[in-house]
């Protein structure tokens, strides 16, 4: 048995009051769930996410510790007609307690959700007597009032003044974390650990290794023309981009770990004229750091080939926006303080690596170890079958609070984790 595998909680009587006044917020949670799940916060659809943000405070309000709000700068977004534009984004919230303690956690979790305004998702109802379905309930809104709670059973243990945390809620996370992305890693670089507040599969499994994304833009421009008088001299930029899509493609199987996806095609106009611009939008999974050189300069070679043709120019857009978050020694030390944390509640901890992304990801690339899917057990996510099981949520938050009286009691030493 390894080193990593051999860390044990003891919870002692203060401990075990904590967690057992947890059980006495069921109700409660469960309640809050189903009112923030009828607020459509989807990530482009500003007044929502503003009247989410209004809410928010009130689960962190029992904590006493500093609540505000933190500015994020615009981000950039390719419109369909090829144009590059700002985009403004709602503030973040943060909560900051004992900042000056010697153990500092940093909890992060988003409050928007993929559901735009005009979703035919936007209530909840119930599966069955544990079930929820609405947009939101695991992915997630539960996961920030998992979080919450288990930082006021936190508060109620005598040792919880050796521990401070930040908690950092973003409005951006569902399209890569544009806006707020560098203020995560900025608060990566200071903490011992990092705990994010994605949903556990149904099951209770949690995320590994995670892979790293990248999300891109290419803009491609021809030259338009009568279709039948004079298509000769047209210069037809779809035709271009199917191109590109093409060779991207056919870098899938390529690379280990590393794939492509071609997601969606904006352009052309009347079927009797050649269009003369095309928007590929497409995402990059990698499985290592190293991979985005060869990703780069792969990319570069297609977007080479589409400004060799005649009459035809190609831009492309954006970047790498989540780097990957192996399952390195210090990650798996805090994997096992959570399985450590677990068995102390009779609770099976285990996980799995994935292709997906999230905020953890940013934590690690600054030095941050971290265990990103401590939100509620449910699934099916990202569609309108999402699902929370609502036993879940003190279930996981009591999972949280035994993990965080870890720290403050010295069971679980994270001080020694970072990488940098």
């Amino acid at each position: 048995m390894s080193a990593a595998d051999t860390a044990s909680l003891e919870l002692d009587a203060d401990a075990r009051a904590a967690l057992d006044w947890i059980d006495g917020e069921a109700d409660a949670r469960a309640d809050e769930v189903k009112a923030w799940s009828r607020i459509n916060s989807g990530s482009r659809n500003d007044a929502g996410l503003r009247a989410m943000l209004e809410v928010l405070p009130t689960a962190f309000a029992r904590l006493e510790a500093r609540i505000d709000r933190v500015d994020l700068p615009p981000s950039e977004v390719v419109g369909a007609d090829g144009t590059v534009r700002p985009v403004e984004h709602p503030p973040s919230l943060r909560v900051t307690q004992r900042p000056a303690a010697p153990i500092q956690i940093v909890l992060t979790g988003h409050y928007d959700t993929v559901f735009p305004v005009d979703s035919a998702f936007q209530d909840w109802r119930m599966l069955d007597a544990d079930t929820i379905n609405g947009p939101g309930v695991a992915d997630m809104k539960g996961g920030v009032l998992v979080m919450a709670t288990a930082l006021a059973a936190l508060e109620r243990h005598p040792k919880a003044g050796d521990v401070g945390y930040t908690v950092f809620l973003s409005p951006d996370e569902e399209i890569g974390s544009p806006a707020s992305g560098a203020a995560i890693t900025e608060l990566g670089r200071t903490a011992h650990a990092g705990m994010t507040y994605e949903p556990a599969l149904a099951d209770g499994g949690l995320a590994g290794a995670r892979k790293g994304s990248g999300n891109f833009s290419l803009v491609v421009r021809g030259r338009a023309a009568h279709a039948g008088r004079e298509h000769h001299l047209g210069r037809n930029a779809l035709e271009a981009v199917a191109g590109f899509v093409v060779g991207l493609q056919a870098l899938n199987g390529r690379r280990d770990g590393v794939t492509f996806n071609a997601a969606k095609i904006d352009g052309g106009g009347p079927s009797n004229v050649v269009p003369d611009l095309g928007v590929c939008r497409f995402n990059v999974r990698l499985g290592r750091p190293e991979d985005a050189d060869w990703i780069t300069a792969e990319v570069a070679k297609l977007v080479a080939d589409v400004n060799r043709r005649d009459g035809v120019t190609a831009t492309l857009h954006g970047g790498f926006t989540r780097p990957p978050k192996p399952m390195a020694p210090p990650n798996a030390r805090l994997f096992a303080y959570t399985r450590a944390a677990g068995a102390a509640l009779g609770i099976d901890v285990f996980w799995s690596d994935t292709g997906g992304v999230c905020e953890g990801n940013n934590l690690w690339a600054a030095g941050c170890p971290n265990v990103d899917t401590l939100g509620v057990r449910g699934g099916q996510i990202h569609s309108a079958d999402e699902f929370a099981i609502l036993s879940s949520l003190p279930e996981r938050a009591k999972l949280s609070a035994a993990m965080l009286m870890g720290y403050a009691s010295g069971a679980f030493d994270v001080r020694g984790l970072r990488t940098s």
